[in-house]
């Protein structure tokens, strides 16, 4: 790995005082692998759904970044996890999603069980210092959270409740019931701009009176705000009450009680959770490469129906759609202006941009652990 020079930037903790993340941070491409090392393959990862895996043999294949994995369901109903690689020569052992009582490598039939443990070997007697006992799939940590199953490829990690454990109590405390809601719809957004330019736009409001008319009409902008935690941090978007006259220019007519009405999470260093009482989505922001993204949306509802009920889940959508070729367009517009010789970094808005400063000052953090 290139060792990269990370001197240029230490963030203040004062806010008031802090710069952004230098530009070169977001263009040059050797900081994309160093990011994977110390970032993705050491925090938890969504990479499917816990409906996908239900039954005994149920398995599907996945990836963090660059890595193969496979998430199996063993014959004592556990979930587990491993790096989809055969022990004897890389090869795959899975491909797709299925049902199966094995996993098997398609290139000499090494087997293996649900458990990971080499079950056969075809045509290897005589390899002295060797024992099938001895072998196995190499397991990675794997959970169900929510209707979502997530993986964490640092063998120490800390469990998934050490991050997500306030951030599950405080969505049942509201009312809403997210592990009985169901996929309707998922999309993929490739973007032209590094995954932290998505990442600082997600985490402030700064930007919603000029970028995004349509959900300004909507929330109490006064009273929006960002509360920032040790590796997550929660917005608190009220909706705006409705004036008389109004319902007609609005997308949702509530009671305008504020934290009832929507949930609005980021967990380090790239999941987004937007939780409202009749739907959730999840945002899953994923390296293409040092100056493109993957932005993955799924929406997900407790009961679709058909009918109305239908029709407000597509209108719900298409807002969500709305809003995020805004977003994209912006995100583009920041990258090529990161790559400008006019600019190295900037300064932050004290009163709506502290998001943005956590979220860097845990990316520095990370890079620069021993």
């Amino acid at each position: 790995m290139t060792v990269l020079d990370l001197s240029d930037y230490n963030p203040s903790d004062d806010l008031s005082r802090a710069e952004t993340m230098p530009a070169r941070w977001y263009i040059e491409p050797d900081f994309l692998a160093l990011e994977a090392e110390k970032i993705f393959y050491k925090s938890w990862q969504p990479v499917g759904r816990v409906e996908d895996v239900m039954r005994i043999g149920d398995y599907f294949c996945c990836e963090v970044l660059d890595q193969p994995l496979v998430i199996t369901r063993n014959r004592s109903g556990e979930l587990r996890g491993f790096y989809n690689v055969c022990a004897h020569r890389a090869a795959i052992v899975a491909q797709g999603r299925g049902n199966r009582k094995s996993l098997q490598c398609k290139y000499h039939g090494w087997t293996y069980d649900l458990d990971g443990k080499l079950l056969r070997a075809p045509e290897f007697e005589g390899v002295n210092n060797w024992s099938s006992q001895d072998v196995c799939l190499q397991p990675v940590q794997v959970e169900a959270w929510g209707p979502w199953v997530f993986v964490n490829l640092d063998p120490g990690a800390a469990p998934m409740v050490d991050t997500y454990g306030n951030i599950e109590l405080e969505i049942k405390a509201a009312g809403f019931n997210l592990s009985q809601m169901r996929m309707v719809e998922r999309r993929d957004y490739l973007i032209d701009c590094n995954w932290k330019v998505y990442v600082d736009n997600y985490l402030e409001g700064y930007h919603l009176p000029i970028a995004h008319p349509g959900l300004f009409r909507e929330v109490d902008y006064d009273q929006y705000r960002v509360d920032t935690y040790r590796y997550y941090s929660k917005q608190h978007a009220p909706i705006r009450e409705v004036d008389p006259g109004e319902t007609r220019d609005r997308r949702y007519v509530r009671s305008g009680e504020g934290e009832e009405d929507a949930l609005y999470y980021w967990i380090f260093p790239n999941v987004m959770l937007n939780v409202y009482l009749d739907n959730t989505s999840i945002n899953i922001i994923i390296p293409a490469g040092h100056d493109k993204t993957l932005t993955i949306f799924e929406w997900y509802f407790e009961a679709p129906g058909t009918g109305e009920g239908w029709e407000s889940m597509q209108q719900i959508i298409a807002f969500s759609d709305e809003i995020q070729q805004e977003d994209i367009e912006l995100c583009e517009w920041v990258q090529r202006g990161l790559r400008s010789n006019a600019y190295n970094a900037g300064r932050f808005s004290v009163l709506r941009e502290n998001g943005v400063h956590h979220f860097q000052s845990l990316v520095h953090e990370f890079l620069t652990k021993a």
